[in-house]
């Protein structure tokens, strides 16, 4: 378990971390890259855990890194896709709200 809490809390500083590194960031909230990031991280330590990477030596490290890494690229991912496609979105509205 406390591989566990150590996952969320690194997998929420780097959702926060991505969302202050985005420039677009004013498009989308601040905790939507932060809790994607611990539903990624919390998902994919209980898939670790229950293949048993965590009791096998050699492997322990994976429950601990991985799922920190891979909530780290799904904030990632979610930023820029999100950051772009609201943007955009948002944009196009003003457009049409400018031309009335």
């Amino acid at each position: 378990m406390l591989s566990l809490v150590i996952v969320v809390l690194a997998t929420v500083a780097t959702g926060f971390i991505v969302w202050g590194n985005d420039k677009r960031r004013g498009t989308y909230g601040i905790a939507l890259p932060a809790g994607a990031s611990v539903t990624v991280g919390m998902l994919s330590w209980m898939v670790f855990i229950q293949l048993g990477f965590g009791y096998l030596p050699g492997v322990t490290w994976i429950p601990w890194v991985l799922p920190i890494v891979l909530g780290t690229v799904a904030a990632i991912l979610l930023a820029i896709f999100l950051g772009r496609t609201r943007a955009k979105h948002d944009l196009t509205k003003l457009t049409a709200a400018l031309k009335l």
